[in-house]
């Protein structure tokens, strides 16, 4: 017998989850989203304007500190809090992009958290 529906990859449906998340969480001007990009070996965050379309700062661990994987998405946690406080940010929404709320994305909100981002 044939299957119905195509089984669907991990980022398939990590993207699935993505969308039902991004249905909720919207970035404003006040208060822009923080967003974060996982790859296997690297991390990345940016913020975002969503009514205005555009992105506002990126950071990712390429251009941060060394050591394991968590404690450098802690340092772009930190980075991203210090660039967004230069550019008069404070208050964020944070879009966790379809991952779960564990680890190196933790790590992330943690370190933002520690930088002086309020969300």
């Amino acid at each position: 017998m044939k299957a119905i529906h195509k089984p669907k990859t991990r980022a398939e449906k990590r993207f699935r989850r993505h969308l039902r998340v991004r249905k909720k969480v919207e970035g404003t001007e006040e208060r822009p989203r923080l967003v974060v990009k996982r790859s296997l070996k690297h991390i990345y965050a940016q913020i975002v304007d969503d009514r205005a379309n555009r992105t506002i700062l990126t950071v990712s661990d390429l251009t941060v500190g060394e050591g394991k994987k968590a404690e450098r998405a802690a340092a772009v946690g930190k980075a991203l809090a210090e660039r967004a406080k230069a550019a008069g940010i404070t208050r964020v929404v944070f879009d966790r992009a379809g991952y779960q709320y564990h680890g190196r994305v933790k790590a992330v909100a943690d370190g933002a958290r520690e930088g002086g981002l309020e969300f």
